[in-house]
């Protein structure tokens, strides 16, 4: 190994995307170790930086978004990496390579980031105007992050390609840096590594209230860590995986109550100050997840503003953007009714309704019908997708074959009918696309908590635990400005119904926050859900709705993961996923 490792301390620049003071520093971009770790600004530096590695989810494979990558969606335009490669089977396609490929190598480089940082920083001697106690109490933020970061690093490698090789030295980037890891861990012994980091790390970093200060927001405190351990206990306890991880559903159930006794004080639903209109709350927490008082994100990426040319990508055309992320039929109809009730009679384990070639099957009395099938729905809907007749921009939404929105000569038309609007600030439309706003990338929230908790109890035992389920899941609901309460439906009354609506209630929460592509896997129908055609709707000119297949998918048991990138088993001979 060199004794002058060149270290890029600044891969993406954060100085010009973040609002954040202690992230608003810009080292040289090319230190050697001896010289970034010789002083405590830079050695600062290079660990702030490891916050860069945290992925923003818009555009992010090739122009299109991960979650067209499953049933919620399709990506309009003709080239866009899920177009290319997810959505045909083609996991070596080039299109994917953001996903499929980079994402190993740029993991793998942040967990040798974190490595460095722990080996490191001890050694770094205290600067002259600092005490001994704030010395050692930055030592141990730092310490603590790159704890975190690291398990969150693995835990994004083994949703794609299961267990990995566990690295915690510092390895020879100019070497073959897996030549000496060929073997691979077992499910168990992978997560009880990230889970023992998890339980270790919270410990040392900031204060809720010093982390959450505007000067240092988007820095991690002891709720983070807490809060994925909750995701990945139920993870664990879920079908593809409680036989090899060994965690329970109750041991699920717990971290999420653990988590709502120790932090609920601090993150809730998001309401809108006023609250005078409650149907406006999930709008506005999407366009809204920095300022106004929200605390619901624990867990987020802090970059700053954004103009035209960040979504323009996923505008509609008749907005003179490229289409990009169009949600599909198959979302659409998740949706309840605004009564609460269920529009289809059905629904699987997917949390879509059962399908009968293009149609569910209606129930008559929940009021729904094709021809005004967006007409007093779950307010999400609207807050998510853009649809024919939606007001957007002063401007009414187009689909009409030959109208604005759906031009026959435009290849980046919808596909599906629809548009996407969560996460596409519509502030940024006003003078002429001039406008700016904020859009963060949240991670974790503290409506996914109370989704977890929700079904580990429905697993742990429906009958002792109906009221709870029902009472966590209404606060969700009534939030987005649903009436009526779950525990009052007749559709519900067995833990298999409860199942199919838990994950269908997941599912249009958090659509878009790249949760259903590992939802479905975990759940094991990510065949059933990924295999079965994205549907659409035509609208003609007299304003009849009628469905349509708007693209057949392909999804097959090996596809549960991804495979290894070849390049990483030539070099180091370690074994593939089964199937590639």
């Amino acid at each position: 190994m060199k004794k002058n490792i060149i270290i890029s301390t600044m891969v993406f620049s954060l100085a010009a995307t973040s609002c954040s003071d202690f992230l608003d520093k810009e080292p040289s971009n090319d230190l050697s170790k001896e010289i970034t770790f010789s002083g405590w600004t830079t050695a600062q530096q290079f660990h702030w930086d490891t916050y860069n590695f945290l992925l923003h989810g818009a555009l992010r494979v090739n122009n299109s978004w991960l979650d067209a990558a499953t049933d919620l969606s399709e990506c309009a335009i003709p080239t866009a990496g899920t177009r290319t490669s997810f959505n045909i089977g083609n996991y070596y396609g080039g299109g994917g390579a953001a996903e499929f490929t980079s994402l190993w190598e740029s993991r793998y480089r942040g967990i040798r980031k974190c490595n460095m940082t722990l080996a490191e920083v001890d050694n770094v001697e205290r600067p002259a105007d600092e005490t001994e106690e704030l010395f050692a109490s930055e030592k141990a933020q730092v310490k603590s992050e790159a704890r975190f970061f690291r398990a969150w690093f693995y835990w994004e490698l083994f949703l794609r390609y299961g267990p990995v090789p566990l690295v915690t030295e510092v390895l020879d980037p100019e070497g073959d840096l897996l030549s000496n890891y060929k073997t691979r861990p077992s499910t168990r012994e992978y997560i009880n590594f990230i889970i023992q980091e998890l339980n270790a790390c919270g410990n040392g970093m900031l204060s809720y209230e010093d982390a959450t200060a505007s000067s240092r927001a988007g820095r991690l405190n002891p709720a983070v860590p807490a809060a994925l351990l909750t995701r990945i206990l139920l993870y664990m306890a879920s079908p593809r995986y409680a036989s090899e991880s060994g965690i329970t559903w109750q041991q699920a159930a717990d971290a999420a109550k653990t988590f709502i006794e120790e932090w609920g004080d601090k993150y809730q639903l998001y309401k809108d100050a006023a609250n005078t209109d409650v149907q406006n709350n999930y709008y506005a927490l999407i366009r809204d997840p920095y300022t106004g008082g929200n605390n619901e994100i624990i867990f987020y990426r802090n970059d700053n503003t954004i103009g035209w040319g960040s979504i323009s990508a996923d505008t509609p055309i008749g907005e003179g953007g490229s289409g990009g992320n169009c949600p599909s039929q198959n979302l659409v109809d998740m949706y309840d009714m605004i009564d609460g009730s269920a529009p289809f009679t059905s629904y699987d384990v997917t949390g879509a309704p059962v399908y009968n070639g293009l149609y569910p099957s209606v129930n008559i009395a929940s009021g729904y019908d094709d021809q005004s099938m967006w007409s007093d729905r779950d307010p999400r809907l609207a807050a998510t997708i853009l649809y024919h007749g939606s007001l957007w921009n002063n401007r009414e939404i187009d689909v009409i074959a030959g109208h604005a929105d759906n031009m026959t000569s435009n290849a980046n038309s919808t596909p599906t009918g629809y548009y996407m609007r969560k996460y596409i600030p519509e502030t940024i439309l006003s003078a002429n696309h001039g406008g700016t706003a904020r859009r963060l990338w949240t991670i974790i929230r503290y409506a996914e908590i109370l989704l977890n908790y929700a079904e580990a109890l429905n697993e742990v035992g429906f009958e002792a635990n109906k009221a709870q389920i029902c009472s966590l899941l209404d606060q969700i609901r009534s939030r987005a400005g649903i009436k009526g309460s779950v525990a009052n439906r007749d559709d519900l009354n067995s833990q298999s119904a409860m199942r199919n609506f838990i994950h269908k209630e997941r599912t249009v929460e958090l659509a878009f926050e790249e949760h259903r592509p590992w939802d479905v896997r975990r759940w094991n129908c990510a065949k059933e859900a990924l295999s079965r055609p994205i549907y659409g709707i035509n609208v003609a000119t007299d304003g009849t709705i009628t469905r349509k297949i708007a693209q057949n998918r392909v999804f097959e048991d090996k596809m549960y993961l991804y495979p290894i990138p070849e390049g990483e088993v030539w070099k180091a001979n370690i074994t593939n996923n089964a199937g590639w």
